[in-house]
């Protein structure tokens, strides 16, 4: 269950955050900090698929798997993040929005997992799309520069993240509002 290749993939994720944050110490120029540091946010960010298709490919699926893989996700995300916020890439206030909500829904499941209510918060569609806006919008601003001569990573990364703390928000009055019966009910 620890070591299986999908796991492992997943643990790899959360290796990552320290090579990533590295990367902006090493001794180049700029711009090949910022690529280094683009590809290996994508290459480790794509693990979080194949991780789940090889789990499943394989039939290594497992309640730690289940556990960790969110949690993989959310540590390389706020940890972006807060790299990002420190290269004044990305504002402060939307940094602790997105990663604030991440504290906030990750405590919600757990309590409706306890109470037994853990579908009322199941992951929606809303949380996807903000997920891939986030995963879109962290390269882009890592990166910064010019794509393909044409493309403004900054600008479109900076518009990106700004819709992703908007979906954070959204996302997040969603879950509150789903699960306000079965906490009204087990405050009563």
């Amino acid at each position: 269950m620890f070591t299986t290749l999908p796991t492992l993939l997943t643990w790899a994720r959360i290796a990552s955050i320290p090579l990533i944050a590295g990367v902006f110490h090493l001794p180049a120029d700029e711009p090949t900090r910022n690529l280094i540091a683009t590809c290996l946010f994508v290459v480790f960010a794509l693990t979080d698929w194949l991780d789940g298709w090889l789990a499943r490919k394989l039939n290594q699926t497992s309640a730690f798997g289940a556990f960790l893989d969110p949690v993989a996700d959310k540590f390389l995300v706020c940890a972006s993040l807060l790299i990002l916020v420190w290269l004044h890439r990305v504002d402060t206030l939307v940094a602790l929005v997105i990663i604030g909500r991440e504290i906030a829904i990750s405590a919600l499941r757990e309590w409706m997992a306890q109470i037994g209510a853990s579908r009322s918060v199941a992951v929606h569609m809303l949380g996807k799309v903000k997920t891939v806006t986030q995963m879109v919008a962290i390269p882009f601003l890592l990166y910064d520069g010019r794509l393909l001569r044409f493309v403004d990573t900054r600008l479109w990364g900076t518009v990106l993240i700004y819709i992703a703390a908007v979906l954070t928000i959204w996302s997040m009055v969603y879950y509150l509002r789903k699960a306000l019966p079965e906490i009204r009910a087990k405050v009563r």
